[in-house]
């Protein structure tokens, strides 16, 4: 038998290669860096646009281009972080009435399906939980874009569009007969994770 000597150098290459490998398709979302967004619009009596967002919110997906049917992610919402650039209607928005914050202060999506028809184009689905009732939740997604970024990471991103019915979660308060819907739009920009000796946080800033 022959044996092919192994040098210390060459193993350790080894680990680190398949190591990255790994965890190449797993994301962190950039929440800290501002770049992703979960914004709502409902309708105002017909007339107009009610629109908001949710400021605080963290999450992580995985994606692989060799296989996008395996793609996962999971996503929770601090309900209390609504914000409609209006204080008053932030609190009532936060009250029982509504979402109910002291009761059920987050939001969690939880993905089941990914599936990708081409062209950029994809639908995910998964269950929403909201004010405690979970009910299934389909999105359109948008690929936007994936490559190296300025810090030497490397970030993937997607938008979104989904509609819910607000009586589906228990919000039953009437707002006329064009507000039993709410639309929210998604933008998710993820840092794909590294080991933990070189770690990044989002925005360009590097632990140390």
């Amino acid at each position: 038998m022959i044996k092919i000597p192994i040098k210390p150098a060459l193993v350790l290459f080894l680990v680190f290669s398949l190591s990255q490998s790994v965890s190449a398709s797993d994301y962190v979302i950039d929440t800290e860096g501002g770049h992703a967004y979960i914004q709502f619009k409902i309708s105002h009596l017909g007339f107009s646009w009610l629109t908001g967002r949710f400021n605080r919110f963290s999450g992580d997906f995985s994606y692989d281009e060799n296989n996008p049917s395996a793609a996962k992610i999971e996503v929770m919402i601090d309900t209390r972080s609504i914000d409609s650039n209006h204080a008053e209607r932030d609190k009532h928005l936060r009250d029982e009435d509504f979402l109910n914050v002291a009761a059920y202060p987050e939001a969690r999506f939880i993905s089941r399906s990914f599936n990708e028809h081409g062209e950029g184009k994809a639908t995910l689905v998964g269950d929403l939980t909201l004010r405690g009732v979970t009910r299934p939740v389909r999105i359109e997604v948008d690929h936007v874009g994936e490559g190296t970024d300025p810090w030497g990471g490397y970030r993937r991103g997607f938008s979104g569009k989904t509609r819910i019915i607000l009586a589906d979660f228990g919000i039953t308060k009437y707002l006329g007969s064009t507000a039993k819907a709410v639309e929210l739009s998604l933008g998710i920009e993820g840092i794909r994770k590294r080991s933990k000796n070189r770690s990044r946080r989002p925005g360009g800033l590097r632990t140390r």
